[in-house]
């Protein structure tokens, strides 16, 4: 463990690289970067998956590993309202790594470019001690949602269905639970996410003011788009849509704790005005069978509150993914 936690990281950066350039919307510390591309916002972002990191070879199909790599970039351009054009893979290749392996990787590449609609292009190739995988992904909005649009008063939704990947990754490293229904579900959340292109498109449309995708927990990724938009947000963990297989499972835990810090769901958390919100969410089923929850409200002030059933308010617990602090 480091000396320092990833949101560190990216605040050193971003105060490196806070000189204007042209053409650029916004820089550092959203899902993507904004740029402008002719008549629509350029939507820019990376992503690298690590060896003993993110994955381990001997548990994880290269085919699969391909299809998350591009799928959590393809996530990021969703989480700014915008649809994918083409991406970029650079690889790190140990001396072990046999060809098959590499053709199967871009297997899984190519199909999740087929199911978003992007086309890759090009990339590197180096030899590395660990495989890494670096996909960049390039898109386009007309209308660009960031973190930092929230108000007070408006709701909070999230779209699908919460906590399932974390499921998957917890029976990927424990014993089976006896009996557990639900299994080859949650571990095809964790190895196959789904990005949410067209409900981001939707949202965007509903006229979101804010929005992240839940990649390293709902708690975390909601306080930080309360930080950036300099607001409170308050969740009613009542209101948390669980996935339906992750409390089918009989895991060790609570499932509500999973799907409050587990990460890796990839889905869409947003702010929108409240009148908007019953449209966007018809919309939403009907183009796309997608649920989408109210799940809290923004207010006033700063921070994350955890409003229980019985109406109780606390200080919401964050905890979640970290790059540098585990």
């Amino acid at each position: 463990m480091t000396g320092f936690t990833e949101d560190e990281v990216v605040t050193a950066i971003r105060r490196l690289l806070t000189a204007e350039s042209p053409g650029v919307t916004l820089g550092v510390g959203d899902d993507a970067a904004l740029v402008e591309f002719g008549e629509h916002v350029g939507v820019l972002t990376t992503d690298m998956l690590v060896e003993g990191v993110h994955f381990d070879r001997s548990v994880q199909s290269a085919r699969d590993l391909g299809w998350k790599a591009l799928t959590v970039n393809v996530s990021d351009v969703a989480a700014m309202g915008g649809s994918p054009r083409f991406g970029l893979v650079s690889l790190g290749l140990p001396e072990d790594t046999e060809l098959s392996w590499v053709v199967e990787l871009y297997g899984g590449l190519l199909e999740a470019a087929g199911e978003y609609g992007l086309a890759l292009v090009g990339g590197d190739t180096n030899r590395s001690e660990r495989v890494i995988v670096s996909v960049t992904v390039t898109g386009e909005t007309a209308t660009p949602v960031t973190r930092a649009g929230a108000r007070p008063g408006d709701a909070i939704v999230v779209t699908g269905s919460l906590g399932a990947a974390a499921g998957g990754l917890v029976l990927s490293r424990e014993v089976p639970a006896r009996g557990a229904a639900g299994r080859h579900e949650l571990l095809q959340a964790l190895a196959r996410p789904v990005a949410r292109v067209g409900e981001g498109l939707t949202l965007a449309q509903a006229g979101a003011t804010a929005m992240i995708d839940v990649s390293d927990g709902l708690a975390k990724d909601v306080g930080r788009l309360s930080d950036e938009s300099s607001v409170c947000a308050a969740i009613r963990l009542s209101d948390i849509p669980v996935d339906e297989a992750l409390r089918d499972a009989a895991l060790p835990g609570d499932p509500l704790d999973l799907a409050l810090h587990g990460g890796e769901d990839y889905e869409l958390v947003a702010t929108l005005p409240g009148p908007a919100v019953e449209d966007a969410a018809g919309k939403m089923w009907d183009r796309f069978g997608t649920r989408l929850t109210e799940i809290g409200e923004v207010r006033e002030g700063r921070g994350l509150v955890a409003v229980g059933p019985d109406g109780s308010e606390r200080p919401m617990e964050v905890r979640g993914w970290d790059h540098f602090g585990g």
